[in-house]
């Protein structure tokens, strides 16, 4: 961002505290129910953030239907699948593999470009085997990955599966393919001419409205964000200059603001003009337990300098260094984080394990929080199609006795 002297500079607590209750709102997590119920509202909701992360990682429901869970509190995984096939949602790249609104489809055409010229995520250069698998999927109709299997011993041809799925990989990434259904976790593919909706936009969007769109996006389920969190894990450094060009010009012209947050050191955000001076959002007393991908946490950075919050998955991390756990989930009460809690749901006797719930060692009501914890597990048992729970170890361990005595375990 440009080197000019920001308006505004958040130092003092209720000014952090505002700003907190600014990004959680933007996010739907400080009402009960923000944008409604049901399939109606998760697609809402997913129109309003951008996009839903997919992970393949059970050891608790999957983190694509715990995003939408914590904000639409009907949801049910099924109801992934559903918007999937009535189009509304789109399978692609954002910054990993994510649920997308289909309105937002022509902004992945930069992408699949890329691909197709051999410039990003190459799976395949095999161009005769990718001519087969399209000549087959336009005759026999939508293919699972196995399908490309031979179970035979010996294997020869572009039946040989390896190759085969990464061909597959290839033509998914360049765009000749999409996801057309799921059947949980195993996706279908088709080709793109017969799965997008006739009426999408399918024009190339030139650097400029690239850039535009995504500031928007992200200032839309924000609130407010960094220069470097609107381009967050996306490696392509002409779109990084393009939303910088943009940010800057739009600084210049009063479109937007700049402010800092001091915290550990300086951070500079932007933001639409008179948002800081806006009536800070209410907070219930609920706790929400959210999903280690949940878009509210998966800019380190950002939930560092606006939450005091430094939160890393450890799944993804050797055993020996991690601190909480292999699949730790953030704990947000209010509009703090005040911990994070390494859970197993064993679906086979239906008891989820709270392995470690880990608290903060911050200034708040631990009672309050005990109680809003307490009353925050019924649903998340039940959404983990589980009916028992069993507390093994809390951190620090002279708050066990009295989180056992509030969930009642």
């Amino acid at each position: 961002m440009p080197p000019s002297t920001p308006k505004t500079e958040i130092r003092s607590k209720a000014d952090r505290a505002r700003l907190r209750r600014i990004a959680l709102a933007a996010q739907g997590l400080t009402q009960s129910a923000p944008f409604g119920r049901g399939v109606s509202g998760a697609q809402k909701m997913i129109s309003h953030l951008g996009y839903v992360q997919i992970d393949t990682i059970s050891v608790v429901e999957r983190a694509h239907h715990h995003i939408f869970r914590s904000r639409v509190s009907n949801f049910r995984p099924e109801m992934t699948e559903h918007l999937l096939r009535k189009r509304v949602i789109f399978e692609y790249w954002a910054h990993a593999a994510s649920f997308l609104p289909i309105e937002d489809y022509r902004y992945s055409l930069p992408y699949k470009a890329a691909v197709k010229a051999r410039e990003k995520h190459v799976r395949s250069r095999d161009d005769k085997m990718m001519d087969e698998i399209l000549a087959f999927i336009r005759s026999e109709g939508p293919q699972r990955s196995r399908d490309f299997e031979d179970p035979r011993e010996t294997k020869t041809g572009w039946w040989d599966w390896k190759p085969a799925k990464r061909a597959l990989e290839q033509l998914f990434m360049q765009g000749d393919l999409m996801v057309a259904s799921r059947d949980g976790f195993e996706k279908y593919y088709d080709l793109t001419e017969r799965v997008l909706p006739s009426d999408i936009d399918t024009s190339m969007p030139t650097d400029e409205e690239y850039a535009r769109f995504i500031i928007d996006q992200q200032l839309r389920c924000h609130g407010f964000a960094s220069l470097k969190g609107i381009t967050y894990l996306r490696r392509d450094n002409r779109l990084r200059q393009a939303v910088k060009d943009q940010v800057e010009e739009d600084l210049r012209l009063g479109v937007l603001e700049e402010f800092v947050v001091h915290h550990e050191r300086a951070e500079r955000f932007i933001c639409r003009p008179g948002l800081l001076d806006s009536k800070a959002p209410r907070t219930a007393h609920r706790l929400h337990i959210l999903s280690p991908f949940d878009n509210s946490v998966i800019q380190r950075d950002r939930a560092k300098a606006i939450f005091d919050f430094d939160y890393q998955i450890e799944c993804y991390v050797p055993e020996p260094k991690r601190q909480y756990g292999y699949f730790c989930l953030p704990l947000l009460y209010r509009d703090q984080f005040v911990g994070r809690m390494d859970c197993k749901a064993h679906r086979g006797d239906g008891t989820l394990e709270l392995k470690h719930v880990h608290f903060c060692d911050h200034d708040f009501p631990a009672d309050a929080v005990n109680d809003a914890f307490a009353a925050a597990l019924p649903a998340f048992l039940d959404f983990q199609k589980c009916d028992q729970i069993k507390l093994t170890a809390v951190s620090p361990s002279a708050s066990h006795d009295s989180l056992q005595n509030a969930i009642g375990e």
